[in-house]
């Protein structure tokens, strides 16, 4: 450990117990880094804080002494956001994880941020309530991390991004500033809501030390088709006809490569006979018998166009839930092939064009990279991952993945889409960020971020080049 560490170890003690301060070299790899692997980690210390008190001392001696900080919460984020390498102290927030209260009359829950989204999944179902923000990584990712970076999941058609069940917060700015946001307002027309900038922020502009989120009621009896197409196209178009009658909770699309990796890795029975091209999984409340009856008529009408050439329908919780398991396994299943992953969006009547655009990119580029699309259709997000081949040195692979990506991000612009729906910009998409936002706006950003964070110590480095 350098002299310049011992040096600002001693200051950390000072504000936190020596306990909750770890430079052993075992500890900067873990805390120092998330799932991107977009860099070699190397933190100066990490520092576990347990009060918004001990948060604001962090901060104030960062300021004086001039050092940066790097957020981490369950570091599940793939674009480097949570990525500490270059001497960073890492604030991690595992142990600020406490549900601090619940308001019945407002369904409204307040949460430290180091709370993990699925204990207050199951929070919420012993109140007779639901929390709708879901995605793979829910079982480790925590609720600062998802308003940090506004994360989607499968439930966005119906329920919308993290943003929507955001009621309040409280944040420590970059210049050490408490600041208690909207403090669960319906209604509050008292001018500019911050709330809104610190939601996808990154941790580039403070650190958010409490949550006030909203609760809704439990969907009933959610039902699952899976349907298999033979065109790419087609997605869209079964989307469309599912939408004129249903309130759909879930519209998700992935192709027959992810379907195969997911029965190989999984060792699941096929649902058809054979592998399909594409698949889409409908789901829909299925609260009364006429609902069945409209989503029966809807699959005719899709199958008797020829968008769709077969499916099958739950007829309990458990089959919905095992149909959920061909889309849900597709990341887990596909983990041990290294994957280039980009998460792209783009309005959904300009999916079609899109996805055929994106088809030719990827079938032109390399006869040697196996593609693997899968998303949230209904909401226009898209992921695409390249799995690395056995045969292609890595270093070249992630080469080739970046030539590429610049003609994926050339496609999203031309299509006014989003380069990041849900994963965030963070350090990989940096670069890139000129792709969906202009000059003037990247100007407004940085900005913003001068204002709240004026030494730029909050994830310098991130979102957003100053």
């Amino acid at each position: 450990m350098s002299w310049t560490t011992i040096k600002l170890v001693d200051q950390l003690v000072k504000i936190v117990e020596p306990s909750r301060v770890k430079f052993d070299p075992s500890d900067l790899d873990y805390y120092g880094k998330d799932w991107s692997n977009a860099a070699k980690p190397d933190p100066s210390a990490i520092v576990f804080p347990i009060s918004i008190k001990e948060i604001q001392g962090i901060v104030s001696l960062a300021n004086k002494l001039n050092f940066p900080l790097v957020p981490s919460g369950g570091r599940t984020g793939l674009s480097g956001g949570a990525l500490a390498c270059g001497r960073e102290v890492v604030v991690s927030f595992d142990r600020m994880n406490r549900i601090l209260n619940f308001d019945e009359a407002d369904n409204l829950v307040a949460c430290e941020p180091g709370v993990i989204t699925g204990d207050l999944k199951k929070f919420a179902e012993s109140k007779g309530l639901f929390y709708p923000v879901d995605f793979a990584s829910s079982g480790a990712s925590q609720l600062g991390g998802n308003v940090a970076t506004n994360a989607g999941g499968i439930n966005v058609l119906r329920y919308g991004m993290t943003r929507n069940w955001v009621e309040g917060m409280k944040v420590v700015t970059g210049a050490g500033e408490l600041l208690d946001l909207n403090r669960g307002l319906k209604k509050n027309a008292t001018g500019f809501d911050f709330r809104h900038l610190f939601i996808g922020s990154e941790g580039t502009l403070g650190f958010i030390v409490e949550l006030t989120l909203e609760l809704t009621s439990q969907p009933k009896d959610p039902t699952v088709m899976l349907l298999g197409l033979q065109k790419i196209e087609n997605t869209v178009k079964t989307l469309t006809i599912f939408k004129e009658k249903l309130n759909l909770t879930a519209f998700e699309f992935f192709s027959g490569t992810a379907m195969q990796k997911v029965i190989e890795a999984k060792a699941l029975s096929s649902p058809f006979d054979h592998i399909y091209p594409f698949y889409t999984l409908v789901e829909f409340e299925n609260d009364c018998e006429r609902q069945l009856n409209v989503a029966s008529a809807l699959y005719d009408k899709c199958i008797s166009s020829g968008y769709v050439v077969e499916g099958v329908v739950s007829q309990s919780q458990r089959q919905a839930e095992n149909l959920w398991k061909f889309r849900e396994g597709i990341t887990e299943s596909i983990a041990s092939h290294n994957p280039f992953k980009s998460d792209v969006s783009c309005r959904i009547s300009k999916i079609p064009t899109f996805l055929r655009k994106l088809e030719k990119i990827l079938g032109g580029f390399s006869p040697h990279f196996e593609a693997v699309l899968f998303g949230h259709l209904g909401d226009g997000n898209i992921h695409i991952n390249l799995l690395e081949p056995i045969e292609m040195d890595s270093q070249k692979f992630q080469e080739e993945c970046k030539r590429l990506s610049k003609l994926i991000f050339k496609l999203v612009q031309s299509c006014d889409g989003s380069i990041s729906a849900e994963h965030g910009i963070g350090l990989t998409k940096r670069p890139y960020l000129n792709y969906s936002r202009d000059d003037a706006e990247l100007n407004y950003m940085r900005g913003v971020k001068c204002l709240f964070d004026p030494k730029n110590i909050m994830n310098p480095g991130k979102l957003v080049d100053i």
